[in-house]
């Protein structure tokens, strides 16, 4: 299966058109996640996903039919599990002390539940093919997995990686507005998206998702110097 890859001129109108800076279209309890007034909500419409296409799974090995049955998690467990979450966000943002580490692993690990063995399996199957460099064959392990997991934020994250580096950014762009969609704090994808809008030529925009996403992770040091540049670069502006 062909993936059209989008020219370079064309990515200055998938932002514009796009990537809307705004709290708007957040609703209930998400909008509630994201730390301190008037953050920005990243929403990022689905332009590429046309180009997206069906994936090739006879190639992959993923063709599943019908539904995929995933065990449920209960109102305890997950209101259990956003508590922790919510805990552990508290502890990432403390500018001091060592234990933001902990919290970094725990919150990772927590993401990482997909609530399905098979959707785990596709999952690894994924970035099995990124380490070995197959980003086409990642994609359609992970296509698969976001086709039959589209609750899990990780899916779309690390889809949305592979497109990024297959160099697809209009589904880059709308798999990340999907993971934060589903998790606002996801302060992975936001630097993901600094990064492709810094090699847009979109500094503004980007340095607003690196400043956002240092407001979720402090820690992030190629963020912070990631805004330290963009700052140098665009003094005297209000960025």
């Amino acid at each position: 299966m062909v993936y059209m890859r989008l020219p370079v001129p064309h990515f200055h109108h998938i932002v514009a058109a796009g990537l809307i800076l705004s709290g708007q279209g957040m609703e209930g309890a998400q909008a509630q996640t994201l730390p301190g007034a008037g953050a920005l909500v990243w929403k990022v419409q689905s332009q590429g996903e046309s180009q997206q296409g069906e994936t090739d799974r006879g190639a992959t090995g993923d063709a599943i039919s019908g539904p995929v049955e995933t065990p449920e998690m209960t109102a305890e467990a997950r209101l259990r599990e956003r508590e922790d979450l919510d805990l552990l966000f508290a502890e990432l943002a403390q500018p001091e002390g060592e234990t933001w580490a902990r919290a970094e692993t725990d919150i990772l690990r927590i993401w990482s539940r997909s609530g399905s063995a098979a959707m785990d399996l596709l999952y690894k199957r994924g970035e099995t093919a990124l380490d070995a460099g197959d980003t086409a064959g990642a994609i359609g392990h992970l296509t698969a997995l976001t086709d039959h997991a589209p609750d899990f934020p990780a899916g779309w994250h690390l889809r949305a990686v592979a497109f990024y580096l297959n160099g697809d950014f209009g589904p880059a762009l709308a798999d990340l507005g999907q993971v934060l969609a589903l998790e606002p704090r996801h302060f992975a994808a936001l630097t993901q998206l600094g990064t492709m809008l810094e090699e847009m030529g979109d500094n503004r925009r980007a340095l607003e998702a690196y400043r956002e996403s240092l407001k979720i992770h402090p820690h992030q040091q190629d963020a912070a110097d990631a805004v330290k540049r963009l700052e140098q670069e665009t003094q005297g502006t209000d960025a």
